[in-house]
């Protein structure tokens, strides 16, 4: 996927992936949608990788109001966080949404994403890719951080659920082998 450089690149490639994430979900049968990984990760499940998600369109958002509309400096990442120190900000997001349901995680993600996507439809071609537009985003691009809120951040989370698919297939194939070569010396 290229990085896209234009407003309505950006919202081919928001929507483009988040189609495909969630054709990635629903090809899932609902026990594997509801196992835990079969990997060490800070993610144990889907429901904390689509929380994830959300919680970083509310970020954005945040930072959006903040510096966007209101003309401020927000806390990027978050406040008492830098970007060295991301995981702790993401270990924090993970404790947060442990209460919350699958079901629940989905519907959010749906509506936080609509709501990004309500920020970019609202913005300008120059808005979102010219430089120095906003005094907030330094040296990037307003773009830049919907990008990577929406796009990029479905990419991994892709590939996350594609691994959690691939070593729960793994972890299946070898109990019908084992269970096979078991049946073999009876």
């Amino acid at each position: 996927m290229a990085r896209p450089t234009t407003k309505q690149d950006l919202i081919a490639a928001a929507d483009g992936q988040f189609e495909k994430l969630w054709k990635l979900i629903d090809s899932m049968p609902a026990e594997m949608q509801a196992a835990s990984f079969a990997f060490e990760d800070r993610d144990k499940n889907l429901r904390d990788v689509l929380t994830h998600l959300h919680e970083w369109h509310l970020m954005v958002q945040r930072w959006h109001a903040e510096g966007t509309l209101r003309g401020g400096m927000p806390a990027v990442p978050g406040e008492g966080y830098t970007w060295k120190t991301l995981p702790a900000l993401n270990a924090k997001i993970w404790e947060r949404y442990q209460g919350v349901t699958l079901d629940e995680a989905k519907r959010m993600l749906r509506e936080s994403h609509a709501m990004v996507m309500a920020l970019v439809e609202s913005h300008t071609n120059d808005e979102l890719f010219a430089r120095g537009v906003y005094k907030w985003t330094k040296t990037t691009t307003l773009g830049a951080y919907f990008i990577s809120a929406t796009a990029s951040h479905y990419d991994w989370a892709m590939k996350k659920l594609k691994q959690h698919a691939r070593m729960r297939q793994d972890l299946e194939n070898t109990r019908v082998c084992f269970s096979r070569k078991f049946l073999l010396f009876l």
